[in-house]
């Protein structure tokens, strides 16, 4: 059945609209997690903590398609799932540091329209890693890693680009009326 055969006081209807929010998170968890998957098959290109961040495009359409508070949850969940299933306790710490934190700037970017939708992702992949170095500066009690910040910056901002780019390109795809 196509959306357009479904009458409208039924589509527009507030259970209606839960039960496609509720899809809507299993569809962007499902979609995370099998990125996440696919990451773990991409060969490391020699450079550690450097990843594409796939899954962080589920996190990105969460917070075009749905509110702030829908991504966290999203984000958190998917980290979780993510850490359980392909990592380990430090990798939920140092994930769940970096996903937060470019979250929130990312949230704020948006909303203050500092910036476009590919800034946005970049300005989240740039904060992700610093997020990551901050647990790492405190799980090593040391200054020192921050003599990799440099080499995360680039990371960040490429892989930001890449998730905004590919972002925009699965959101002008998608309805916005969710």
């Amino acid at each position: 059945m196509l959306r357009a055969d479904i009458p409208e006081d039924v589509r527009n209807s507030r259970y209606s609209m839960q039960n496609r929010k509720v899809a809507l998170y299993g569809v962007l968890i499902a979609l995370a997690m099998i990125f996440s998957y696919i990451e773990t098959m991409i060969p490391s290109i020699g450079i550690p903590g450097v990843k594409l961040g796939l899954a962080n495009l589920a996190v990105l359409a969460a917070l075009y398609l749905m509110s702030p508070l829908d991504a966290f949850f999203i984000s958190v969940v998917r980290i979780f799932l993510t850490a359980i299933t392909f990592g380990n306790m430090f990798a939920l710490w140092y994930s769940l540091a970096g996903g937060l934190l470019s979250l929130a700037v990312m949230t704020v970017c948006k909303k203050k329209k500092w910036l476009d939708q590919m800034g946005v992702s970049i300005a989240g992949g740039i904060t992700h890693n610093l997020g990551q170095l901050l647990v790492a500066c405190m799980v090593l009690e040391s200054a020192a890693v921050f003599t990799y910040l440099p080499v995360l910056l680039f990371s960040g901002t490429l892989t930001g680009a890449l998730i905004g780019l590919l972002g925009g390109m699965i959101l002008r795809r998608l309805p916005q009326n969710w």
